[in-house]
């Protein structure tokens, strides 16, 4: 017991030390937040000599970590961008009416270099050759367009 009162901190910083290596192997962040309980330890045993205050300090900032710091850390390294695949990505997307649409009549709309098949979502008579819509709905190989006033493209 006198060795470890002798070198606590030297063993926090170990521990501390061996609990990062281990973290990357797991990448879960559990281990990192055990680690900085173990260097909480070592500040307290560099403090006093007292063994048991020092393992509950780093005990209890282990517990702080864990709860408090990990999971918004997670949330924010582990969250991304919602990935969209297929036709579902056009959605939004602005495009040129290359042959008008007429009420019953679908149309052709260029989007994003290519031709699709485009009808409009409104009550508008007519879109025009060369006016700006915006994709609202792909339903099959049809473009579900409507108008936008900004004539330029986004």
């Amino acid at each position: 017991m006198d060795w470890l009162r002798d070198h606590l901190w030297e063993t926090w910083l170990v521990v501390a030390i061996l609990l990062g290596i281990a973290e990357t192997l797991t990448l879960d962040l559990f281990l990192l937040m055990l680690a900085g309980g173990a260097l909480a330890g070592m500040g307290t045993a560099l403090a006093t000599d007292n063994v048991i205050l020092s393992v509950l300090v780093s005990a209890g900032a282990a517990l702080l970590l864990l709860v408090g710091v990990r999971p918004p850390l997670v949330k924010r390294l582990h969250g991304g961008p919602e990935l969209v695949l297929g036709h579902a990505n056009l959605i939004g997307t602005r495009g040129v009416i290359t042959e008008s649409v007429q009420a019953h009549h679908p149309g052709r709309v260029k989007l994003g270099g290519e031709n699709w098949l485009a009808v409009s979502t409104g009550a508008e008579t007519g879109i025009e050759v060369g006016r700006t819509v915006e994709v609202v709905q792909i339903t099959g190989a049809t473009a579900h367009v409507r108008p936008v006033s900004d004539p330029e493209l986004g």
